[in-house]
């Protein structure tokens, strides 16, 4: 199984504070959706370490529906740093892939955190692939203005569906086998 990988954050730099994080396990090669995790990072933790806040990205959350900038921001049922990568390093193992919408945003803000925190990332360079760039050549098949924007688990979910689906297409016309 490989993992689609969501965060929603208060930057869009590499230390950005995390606001939540969802995850899913999925066959890229099948219709099969495993296992997902979602996680309320604390962002008081992530402000205390010196993690940046972008007022333009702050400003953004706020034009938000009222549900979507409660999800994202409330500060209800928070993670600690310690409990969010232990969880998501469990979550992670015997990942064969792990993909991203856009890895130069996701990953990387979790390598600057793993690596913040003096942790070892609990990936390769070699496992990490990128929806948007397979989207880009090949199409993107999911239906614009879906319902639950901006809540990480759920764009996992729909960013898994989507390759799954672009990867039936690509099978169906014989440019790539199993």
């Amino acid at each position: 199984m490989d993992v689609m990988l969501d965060l929603e954050t208060l930057s869009t730099r590499p230390d950005a504070v995390i606001l939540t994080m969802g995850a899913v396990k999925f066959d890229p090669h099948s219709e099969d959706l495993g296992a997902g995790i979602y996680h309320r990072v604390d962002v008081d933790e992530q402000i205390a370490l010196g993690r940046h806040v972008d007022d333009t990205t702050v400003d953004w959350w706020g034009r938000q529906a009222a549900d979507i900038r409660e999800e994202a921001l409330g500060p209800d049922n928070r993670i600690s740093l310690e409990n969010f990568t232990a969880e998501l390093n469990r979550f992670l193992v015997g990942a064969n892939c792990i993909w991203a919408q856009g890895p130069v945003f996701d990953i990387v803000i979790l390598e600057n955190l793993y690596r913040q925190l003096g942790k070892p990332v609990p990936w390769n360079y070699w496992q990490i692939r990128d929806s948007r760039t397979l989207f880009g050549v090949l199409g993107d098949p999911r239906e614009k203005n879906s319902t639950d924007l901006h809540n990480a688990l759920a764009d996992c979910v729909s960013q898994a569906r989507a390759v799954q689906m672009v990867f039936e297409n690509v099978k169906s016309k014989n440019y790539l086998t199993n």
